[in-house]
């Protein structure tokens, strides 16, 4: 298969968007921008749809999907019903980096949601996406647009590295604005439960919605654990290399990650070191990359994933 590299990066393109669409709404898969990452989209009422997303990224077929939605007055068809909860968040942050899980309808197959009977929809901001979504019928499935387990793309190039050759269209939007995952929120209970944290902080939604909980399955290590929230029961956002996080005080972080690169060093080993714009020059010896200034999060968020595949990209050898 030929992979249609798109340009979009200076706003949407009328006629290669009516390709996009078309794409989509024949079964096809087309990777997109939105503000959070790159997404690998298919028709998300079309099981055969979904089932080729699993292939193509490699991704189990237990781990549900998100369903991307362009307008509001979507919703309604592929849920139950739509909470007051649902309404208020929508009101806060749609469009905008936060999932929400609801019972699903009849019109959702089984095959988009991993089985479940609930479904995880949100409504990107990002003008491709957007019109995509419409282009393609009103309802694109799309988990991030990389193989599972690599890191999540934020660049087209990214997107091309992993899948080109192995979907239809990708749509080059330009480097993505947040760079981590949308929050995924539960509404299928009493008290909504975080199920993935975000961009959307817990004190975001509370303000919203008052009482809101963070899963506990966040932290089990169980493996007959099914989560409701795409991306959370396997092996996610890995570079190749081993990666190694330290905390503390930024002195402890300095200390520590010296002593690792003498041990590794020790070892014939090369290191790289993820730093910030403060503490780039802490770490003499070795391969360095900054992942911008430490009292900016958006340009933390922005630059994580690029740099992960960055120093995959090296050759360490």
């Amino acid at each position: 298969m030929k992979t249609i590299l798109a340009d979009m990066t200076k706003g949407v393109d009328a006629d290669l968007m009516k390709i996009a669409g078309h794409i989509l709404k024949d079964g096809g898969l087309v990777a997109f921008p939105t503000e959070t990452v790159y997404g690998l989209g298919g028709n998300a009422l079309d099981a055969g749809a979904s089932e080729k997303i699993y292939a193509a990224k490699g991704r189990p077929s237990d781990n549900p999907l998100i369903v991307h939605i362009a307008d509001l007055n979507k919703l309604d068809a592929i849920v139950k019903e739509v909470d007051e909860r649902a309404l208020k968040l929508a009101e806060a942050f749609w469009p905008g980096p936060l999932t929400m899980i609801m019972p699903k309808s009849d019109l959702v197959p089984k095959e988009t949601t991993g089985g479940l009977d609930t479904v995880a929809v949100r409504m990107p901001n990002h003008p491709v996406a957007l019109a995509l979504i419409r282009a393609g019928g009103g309802y694109v499935a799309a988990p991030s647009a990389n193989t599972s387990g690599r890191p999540s793309p934020t660049r087209a190039r990214h997107v091309m590295d992993d899948l080109n050759s192995r979907i239809d269209m990708v749509i080059d939007g330009g480097e993505v604005g947040i760079g981590i995952e949308s929050t995924i929120i539960d509404l299928t209970g009493e008290v909504p439960t975080v199920l993935r944290p975000g961009f959307v902080n817990m004190e975001m939604l509370q303000d919203v919605l008052g009482e809101v909980l963070m899963d506990p399955g966040l932290q089990a290590d169980d493996p007959n654990f099914r989560p409701k929230a795409p991306g959370m029961k396997y092996r996610h956002y890995a570079p190749k290399a081993e990666l190694t996080i330290v905390e503390g005080s930024r002195q402890t972080v300095r200390d520590t990650i010296r002593v690792l690169m003498k041990q590794q060093a020790e070892e014939g080993k090369k290191v790289g070191v993820i730093a910030t714009d403060e503490t780039v020059d802490d770490y003499p010896g070795a391969i360095v990359r900054s992942v911008g200034s430490r009292y900016d999060e958006l340009s933390i968020s922005n630059h994580l994933y690029d740099i992960l595949r960055a120093f995959d990209d090296l050759e360490w050898m």
